[in-house]
């Protein structure tokens, strides 16, 4: 019965931001664009994070994540008022059918001897124990993470964990249990990558481009120690409990079309 009443307090939060009525949008490869109001241009949108074990939401700015400031945020409609939503333009951006792999979004640079970097730092780690989720949303839909469970079955969230944490007696938290490389001891492992697959369907009739139909994300950490010319390989990005010193946390992503 909990996970029953999880599952419809998620779906009718995504019911939340989803606005029913509005036109279809087209989109056409770049270049291909000449279909009237057809974009080749694909947002994306951030929400509040929250969490199952905090009352408490918070700004997607409030954990010093990548950010847009030059874009305009969207007006919300009523639904989305009612149920306390805060959406907010994203420096990630995507061309229509143009694939991309390891793309550096930004990288957050921290001094644990600085009080207010350590502060920032206390706080995302913080998040990252509360089991904190991102709420994304591309072309009016909630971007969805879908992972394995038990009896080979799939759970498809609409939202996904900033991070998770080990503790110091070895046991994994949260999301910490779907990699068996998140083994180290006391310390809070942070997703920093995106993998996204945006699915779309061609409208034959009248050509009028495509649209998208589903947009599903897989959280991944990286450490990624060129931060200015990231590959995504390797081993994953984690922070120690007690660590001191500089800290620096790329930020990337990958997009695929299907």
């Amino acid at each position: 019965m909990l996970l029953w009443l999880l599952g419809a307090a998620l779906l009718a939060r995504a019911a939340g931001f989803y606005l029913p009525g509005l036109a279809p949008v087209s989109f056409c490869e770049p270049g291909k664009d000449q279909v009237p109001d057809c974009k080749s241009t694909i947002e994306l949108f951030v929400n509040r994070l929250d969490s199952v074990e905090s009352v408490l939401p918070y700004e997607y700015t409030a954990f010093d994540f990548c950010s847009e400031k030059t874009m305009k945020r969207p007006s919300e409609n009523l639904g989305q008022v009612l149920f306390g939503e805060r959406i907010e333009p994203s420096p990630y951006k995507f061309e229509f059918k143009k694939p991309a792999v390891c793309q550096k979004v930004c990288t957050r640079t921290y001094d644990t001897s600085s009080p207010s970097d350590k502060a920032k730092l206390d706080f995302l780690k913080k998040g990252m124990l509360l089991n904190y989720q991102h709420h994304w949303i591309v072309d009016n839909m909630p971007v969805t993470w879908c992972y394995d469970v038990e009896d080979g079955q799939k759970f498809c969230n609409p939202g996904f964990p900033i991070g998770c944490y080990v503790t110091e007696g070895g046991r994994a938290k949260d999301a910490c249990v779907v990699n068996s490389n998140f083994k180290e001891k006391d310390a809070f492992y942070i997703f920093n990558h995106v993998d996204i697959t945006i699915h779309y369907h061609i409208v034959e009739h009248e050509q009028l481009g495509a649209r998208l139909v589903a947009a599903k994300i897989e959280p991944k950490s990286y450490e990624n120690p060129n931060d200015d010319n990231p590959d995504c390989a390797g081993g994953p990005k984690f922070l120690k409990n007690k660590y001191t010193g500089m800290f620096k946390i790329p930020y990337t992503y990958s997009v695929n079309f299907v």
